[in-house]
């Protein structure tokens, strides 16, 4: 065992030791530990609310979505899909029209988000979770087109899928008039639909109704165009890398986005929330561990006479400036395994007993979701030495010089 550590071993334990320095350096260990657990605590917050975001996107979002380059929609042709479709990884390719829209219901009427899929899109299986009454499709037996209505549009337009008789209308703008009279009928197109389901993900899906491509193309006048192409990628396959070989495919016409990019300001988002809160965590752990430097002050006025006679042994400046950086190192190691310890515990139990609720009607998930991460820990712990070694040098070379002036 190293001398220096042995020597601050002793230090730490002994019975002799001034009861306020003592009392100094508890305080010093129960703050680190504090710290430590609090920062174990909620970086793995931020990891877990970044995975629910995560497996809400997929939920909806397709994995990889084409997009033009310049303006609104595209022309899709077989060349294209074929192009796209030979790329390895690529499972599924759904066609999409996507605007916004007028939905009516009876006396009730809103703007919605209206979705044109075609048939590839139920096979994906995307909202078969989020389904939360009716079924998933969009044509019945007879070939009558079916609406997929978010939750919110549901309530808001009070939509019942008993209400046979009564259709849910879309209308949109028709296109080559300049000057539209908005309380015309003429102004816009028109198409019934029944509502076939209703799902629910999350408030910012709440304004969705997915329709069949055909009646979408044919109410928006998209004459064979699409607003983008979805892609879903065989499992095994990275999506960023598909994303990549598909941009590179298709040029500069296109913009290709995997799921994450897609979402990336909320992501990010997320990511800098969680950088400042670790500096702003760091910053009370260093605060804590104030009283390190406190401590080893006091302590190393104590043992003058001890490090007096450790020179007149033939101790180096060195030796005993390492003596008190391993009596600091003791004191923060041990609060901060405490707090690791207690963190990672803590983080174990909310996975999976859900001891703290989000009290949220409408979330997906009952719990806080956490996702506790090794790169946390190291990171973690490199902060731990870090303001261990910056509040304890000082205290361990006054130490070192203070008993070399007095043994001169």
């Amino acid at each position: 065992m190293d001398l220096p550590y042995r020597i601050a071993k002793r230090y730490f334990f002994s019975r002799n030791k001034r009861s306020f320095i003592s009392l100094i350096a508890r305080i010093a260990m129960a703050g680190v530990g504090v710290g430590t657990m609090a920062m174990v605590v909620v970086l793995s917050v931020f990891n877990g609310m970044e995975d629910l975001n995560r497996k809400i996107f997929k939920t909806f979002d397709s994995d990889i979505r084409i997009m033009p380059a310049e303006g609104k929609r595209f022309a899709v042709s077989d060349s294209l899909l074929k192009k796209v479709r030979s790329v390895e990884g690529v499972k599924v390719v759904t066609q999409v029209i996507e605007d916004n829209a007028l939905a009516r219901y009876g006396n009730l009427q809103t703007i919605v988000r209206l979705k044109g899929v075609d048939e590839t899109y139920i096979t994906r299986g995307q909202l078969d979770s989020a389904l939360i009454e009716g079924s998933l499709k969009l044509y019945g037996s007879n070939g009558t087109p079916y609406a997929i209505i978010a939750e919110g549009v549901r309530n808001a337009l009070s939509i019942s899928l008993a209400e046979i008789l009564t259709p849910v209308e879309l209308l949109y703008p028709r296109s080559g008039t300049k000057t539209l009279n908005l309380t015309s009928s003429e102004a816009f197109n028109q198409v019934p639909i029944r509502p076939g389901g209703i799902f629910f993900i999350e408030t910012r899906y709440d304004d969705y109704i997915i329709a069949p491509l055909n009646i979408v193309e044919s109410l928006m006048e998209y004459q064979g165009q699409r607003s983008a192409l979805e892609i879903q990628v065989i499992p095994g396959f990275s999506e960023k890398k598909v994303s990549e070989h598909l941009g590179e495919k298709l040029g500069r016409d296109f913009v290709v986005k995997d799921r994450d990019a897609l979402n990336a300001d909320l992501l990010r988002a997320i990511r800098v929330e969680k950088l400042f809160v670790a500096v702003t965590l760091s910053l009370i752990i260093l605060v804590a561990a104030i009283n390190i430097f406190f401590s080893l002050s006091m302590l190393a006025i104590e043992k003058k006479k001890d490090v007096i006679m450790l020179y007149a042994l033939g101790a180096t400046p060195s030796l005993i400036r390492k003596i008190f950086l391993a009596e600091g190192a003791i004191v923060a190691f041990s609060g901060a395994l405490a707090g690791l310890l207690l963190g990672s515990g803590l983080c174990w139990m909310q996975m999976q007993y859900g001891l703290v609720s989000m009290g949220m009607a409408s979330s997906l998930v009952d719990a806080y979701p956490v996702k506790l991460i090794w790169g946390d820990i190291f990171f973690t712990g490199a902060i731990i030495v870090i303001i261990t070694v910056a509040v304890s040098y000082v205290p361990a070379r006054r130490a070192a010089e203070t008993g070399l002036m007095e043994r001169v």
